[in-house]
């Protein structure tokens, strides 16, 4: 079930409009300091300031704690999130009205990259089903981790204690013994799998083969030689990371206006900067097709606006000049969304 204190900061969120502001700070959620996310988020936030902007990156729990923010705190345009987290929220709360308000809210700027499914186990856990009377992490209650690993183990009908706790302390209790097994949902390679600590003779990546996971969730590979404790590739599922931002209307008020044009901004430097993050940002970025637009979600018209051709975000310093390939993007993009 979805946590109560989750779906009352849920409901909380559906109701809050911040107060107008001529100008207003950008901000985006991203996750904790060892994720992707922040990587992904300080790669953007490197973009923007390259134009004279500033896009601060904010640390969280992830996905659902990024999925509320950009509903619920002022001055919060950007967060990335799981595409599942839709899923999820429908799945838990199907027959509640004012989250099916809220939800109705959320848009898409971009999707990123597929996140791989880690699990974690101790030696003698072969499979998910392994599991069953077990201990396992899920992450904790408003991370994307805790969201999909929730999903996973209801799906495959596994009964085991599930111990909400952050990546961190879930790995430090795995290699005491105080737990069976992790959870941790993140682009591949995860620096939380770099600790020197993780002995391949006690521990492995469990193999994710489960056909009702298949079924839900996109088949993924973790290759060889991923993490040092790692020989050979893992089976494994996947969800895409996608950058979520809000439907403001810039006809609304002040504050709208002042965030719609944060979200254009922002979108058109991705844009016409593709090139750039795929070479020098998270290896990650060579992985984003700005076209796989998953399923249940609409591109935000302020996205949309800062996709237009000629579109300026107003830099105060020099940015490189669109790129060939990036206007075959565009064009793309414009051809998949009604530009």
């Amino acid at each position: 079930m979805i946590p109560p204190a989750l779906l009352a900061a849920f409901l909380a969120a559906a109701a809050t409009l911040p107060a107008a502001a001529q100008e207003v700070e950008r901000n985006i959620l991203t996750g904790g300091p060892t994720g992707t996310y922040i990587q992904f988020g300080r790669d953007i936030a490197g973009l923007v300031e390259s134009c004279g902007q500033t896009l601060n990156v904010r640390e969280s729990a992830g996905s659902l704690e990024n999925f509320l923010g950009v509903r619920q705190r002022p001055v919060t345009q950007l967060g990335i999130v799981q595409s599942d987290v839709l899923e999820y929220l429908r799945t838990y709360a199907a027959d509640d009205p004012d989250i099916a308000r809220a939800v109705a809210g959320v848009r898409i700027a971009f999707p990123l990259y597929d996140e791989e499914v880690h699990l974690l186990a101790r030696d003698g856990i072969g499979a998910l089903s392994d599991l069953d009377d077990g201990r396992v992490a899920v992450g904790v209650e408003d991370s994307g981790t805790f969201l999909t690993a929730s999903l996973a183990l209801d799906l495959a009908g596994v009964t085991a204690e599930r111990v909400a706790i952050a990546p961190d302390a879930s790995l430090d209790q795995l290699l005491a013994g105080e737990i069976d097994a992790l959870f941790y949902v993140a682009g591949a390679p995860a620096a939380l799998f770099e600790d020197p600590r993780i002995d391949g003779e006690a521990f492995h990546l469990v193999p994710l083969t489960d056909e009702v996971l298949k079924a839900v969730y996109r088949p993924a590979t973790i290759a060889a030689d991923t993490y040092p404790f790692q020989t050979g590739p893992v089976e494994s599922v996947a969800v895409k990371a996608v950058l979520m931002t809000y439907d403001y209307d810039p006809d609304l008020n002040a504050y709208h206006a002042a965030s719609c044009k944060a979200v254009a901004d922002t979108a058109n430097l991705i844009l016409t900067r593709f090139d750039d993050l795929q070479e020098a940002g998270h290896p990650k970025w060579s992985q984003v097709d700005l076209e796989d637009i998953p399923p249940g979600w609409d591109i935000g018209a302020c996205v949309n606006a800062g996709l237009q051709p000629g579109y300026d975000p107003g830099c105060t310093a020099p940015a490189a000049d669109e790129s060939a390939a990036n206007s075959i993007y565009r064009q793309r993009i414009c051809e998949t969304i009604g530009c």
